[in-house]
């Protein structure tokens, strides 16, 4: 699959070189007119007219070329197997933590032993330790 995705980007890019080749060979529109007088255009290799009709089917064919080069390579990049995005997807999952052991509920009437700490609403609260009592 790799070297068939090199070869199409090998002819994509031999193709646009030939189509910049035979544009920049092409005479544009002004040059017609040197050649309605006589500018020596008949002794060239292609005739007075088969330059112009050759290159143009020559660039017409690079160009189809191209275009064939280019849908290929969409369609095959399109085809690629997805990777991971990242470098913490590729990470061993961890267990979930261990649920904490359930305590007994305490009797009716009784406080849990875990909040014997925390003073009950009847009892008065200590006073704090920096102030002087009177």
């Amino acid at each position: 699959m790799n070297m068939l995705l090199t070869a199409i980007i090998v002819i994509q890019v031999l193709s646009a070189l030939v189509i910049i080749g035979l544009v920049l060979l092409q005479h544009g529109k002004g040059a017609d007119m040197g050649a309605a007088f006589g500018s020596g255009a008949s002794g060239s290799l292609f005739g007075a007219t088969g330059s112009s009709n050759f290159l143009s089917k020559s660039t017409a064919v690079a160009a189809v070329i191209f275009f064939c080069a280019t849908l290929a390579l969409a369609y095959l990049s399109n085809q690629r197997p997805t990777a991971g995005g990242g470098v913490m997807e590729n990470l061993p999952t961890a267990s979930a933590p261990a649920a904490a052991p359930k305590t007994a509920t305490p009797p009716a009437g009784q406080a849990p032993a875990g909040n014997a700490a925390v003073p009950n609403a009847s009892t008065p609260a200590p006073a704090p330790a920096n102030q002087i009592p009177k």
